[in-house]
């Protein structure tokens, strides 16, 4: 007799295959329906292995070396980045990251700011360090 896998661990091994660190909750809609998506996506980050990041958004989390604390991945820029190009947003660097590039100014980016092409209405960030965008034409 086959034993069923439950939606947990389906969306746990899929998670688990991908190299991409970060998740919308469209790529598991095959999965199941949008509550039950949507309860399991919960349950996996009270459980520490996602991070929500933003509205449908999740990363993949590990724990801190130096607070032991749980935390995503890769730094909040390249999460950020990469959310907003799997969302179809395209990005470009911002006006700080150009002037240090250029060498017109010295102050180091912190690339909190992205420079987008188009219109975002998402919070992109956790813990309360969020993401601001630079709209450029």
């Amino acid at each position: 007799m086959k034993k069923r896998k439950t939606l947990e661990s389906r969306i746990t091994i899929r998670i688990a295959r991908k190299k991409c660190a970060v998740f919308l909750r469209s790529d598991f809609d095959d999965l199941g329906g949008y509550d039950q998506v949507g309860r399991v996506l919960r349950d996996l980050v009270a459980k520490d292995l996602l991070m929500k990041i933003g509205y449908g958004l999740y990363a993949k989390t590990r724990k801190s070396t130096l607070t032991g604390q749980i935390i995503p991945n890769k730094p909040l820029p390249q999460l950020a980045k990469e959310a907003l190009k799997r969302l179809g947003v395209k990005t470009a660097p911002s006006s700080m990251e150009r002037d240090y590039n250029a060498g017109r100014s010295t102050q180091i980016p912190t690339g909190r700011m992205i420079a987008v092409k188009g219109r975002v209405s998402r919070r992109i960030g956790y813990n309360g360090a969020y993401v601001n965008f630079e709209h450029i034409t």
